[in-house]
């Protein structure tokens, strides 16, 4: 496994796996195959509704809980200082764990603020190892960052072959901020396990364009955490430590990029309204 060392120090995997949506009756079992793969990195966050599934299945597996590194992240309707302090303990609780490694605010709404300061207190009593931040765009980010006393370790958007976050990734980098990609397969849109680039480099090594992908991305320093509730596929994504792409290859790969999402902007009032309907 590779690392990415953040901001306060701590070690994170830079490949994770991933359970939104994934049903809660399925998450127990596609966690304990996930780890039995050899993932140790697992992502949730409240808004899955799969917390527990998560939780139980790290209690049966056995190992030492200091061998995981467990994300989750407070959701919308658990905005503001009151609110997000008492989902945090609802989380460790249902995760069934004394602390957490890292801690997102899920999206920029609400009282994130409240919700940051929430953070911040259980990250000084040591049940949270990092904190921070989910889809936030590059305004929000500088704006939290210029008053959080604890800097964001980490922001998790958006990050696939065609929406690459070149300019956030500079924001990003210039602050000591990780970036983390969500949907790094971008669902599938775009023809993506078919598109050519990928799949012709990665016959080169005998891998599949999603494992090409996935290379791309955090051979690029990209935190990725890909879901599947399938075995082989969850097995496929972990094969990417045994090949490296050359530069030549990278380029190319970057030449993808549109540089928009594939799935919704912040910055669209009907999908702000949209957001809103979960306050």
């Amino acid at each position: 496994m590779e690392y990415a060392e953040l901001n306060n120090g701590v070690k994170m995997p830079m490949l994770g796996y991933g359970v939104y949506q994934t049903p809660p009756e399925e998450t127990e079992r596609c966690v304990l195959e996930a780890v039995d793969v050899g993932y140790r990195s697992i992502d949730t966050a409240q808004a899955y509704g799969n917390e527990e599934g998560v939780g139980n299945a790290l209690a049966k597996s056995g190992l030492p809980r200091e061998e995981f590194f467990l994300t989750t992240k407070v959701w919308i309707s658990n905005a503001g200082y009151e609110r997000a302090k008492a989902s945090i303990e609802e989380s460790l609780q249902k995760l069934r764990t004394s602390y957490l490694d890292l801690l997102l605010i899920h999206q920029p709404f609400g009282d994130y603020y409240g919700t940051y300061r929430a953070m911040e207190e259980a990250y000084k009593e040591g049940k949270v190892r990092a904190i921070g931040v989910s889809n936030f765009y590059p305004d929000r980010l500088i704006d939290l960052y210029h008053f959080a006393e604890i800097k964001p370790a980490v922001n998790q958007i958006e990050t696939h072959v065609f929406q690459q976050q070149e300019t956030a990734r500079k924001y990003l980098k210039d602050r000591g901020v990780q970036i983390e990609s969500w949907g790094p397969f971008a669902e599938g849109k775009n023809n993506f396990f078919q598109n050519p680039v990928l799949v012709e480099t990665g016959k080169r090594y005998r891998k599949t364009a999603a494992q090409t992908a996935l290379r791309f991305l955090i051979q690029g320093g990209v935190v990725a955490i890909p879901k599947s509730t399938h075995r082989e596929r969850m097995e496929e994504n972990f094969q990417i430590f045994d090949f490296a792409l050359t530069e030549e290859e990278m380029q190319k790969i970057r030449a993808l990029d549109t540089g928009e999402s594939l799935f919704f902007s912040h910055y669209d009032p009907k999908t702000v309204e949209w957001f809103m309907t979960f306050a």
